[in-house]
């Protein structure tokens, strides 16, 4: 089913990435980690669609998306960084895979971390957050969503790690299956991953070949 929602709210998260909320259909549902697809409400742009993970609470009177932009690739989310409140878009109905289900380990790689959002958010509500550790890899500092945020929900747990830049404060290198074997002690925990495509499915390879059960990765197939 297709709603067309108004834009309510817009704000700038990084550099290249921005908040957007919307007007919330009446009854709409979702489950954190869940995602729909998405087009801009005007001619020639409503069949363009993309797919973006919801990242508020499912109570919030709003819906929100945090989306990067592409400007190289003149696509979707360029044309979505340019638009301004009381612009509409047209959602479907929510889909997905990742879906909480045990402590474990999150692994993001940049716009990646969007599905963990809402599941970190609602596990930092509900005081659920023990026994969770992420690991987020971006290119440089200034490219981390929501870094304070998720240093308040997993403290020492949120790990940054840095591919481009080298700094102090954080890991540098790249979140491979080298590195998790590394940093992980305990492979018979849940694994949540999602980011690029190659960097999900050697990560999803490596770990299960060291040891982790196939059930207990999630992660969009």
């Amino acid at each position: 089913m297709k709603h067309i929602v108004k834009i309510i709210h817009l704000h700038q998260v990084t550099h290249d990435v921005k908040c957007f909320r919307l007007e919330k259909p009446q009854g709409y549902e979702y489950l954190p980690g869940h995602a729909t697809d998405v087009s801009i409400n005007k001619p020639g742009l409503e069949e363009e669609l993309r797919p973006f993970t919801f990242t508020c609470l499912t109570r919030e009177p709003y819906l929100e998306f945090t989306i990067k932009r592409y400007p190289d690739h003149h696509g979707v989310t360029d044309k979505l960084h340019q638009l301004a409140i009381g612009d509409e878009l047209i959602i479907g109905d929510s889909w997905g895979a990742i879906e909480y289900k045990e402590p474990g380990y999150f692994i993001a790689g940049g716009a990646g971390i969007t599905p963990f959002i809402a599941i970190l958010r609602t596990l930092f509500e509900e005081k659920k957050t023990a026994g969770n550790k992420l690991f987020f890899s971006n290119k440089t500092a200034e490219d981390i969503i929501y870094k304070d945020e998720l240093l308040k929900i997993l403290g020492e747990n949120a790990v940054f790690v840095l591919t481009r830049e080298k700094n102090d404060h954080y890991l540098h290198g790249r979140i491979d299956v080298k590195f998790i074997k590394e940093h992980v002690p305990d492979f018979t925990r849940h694994f949540y991953v999602c980011g690029p495509d190659p960097m999900v499915a050697g990560l999803v390879a490596g770990i299960q070949n060291a040891g982790a059960s196939p059930d207990a990765l999630v992660f969009e197939k």
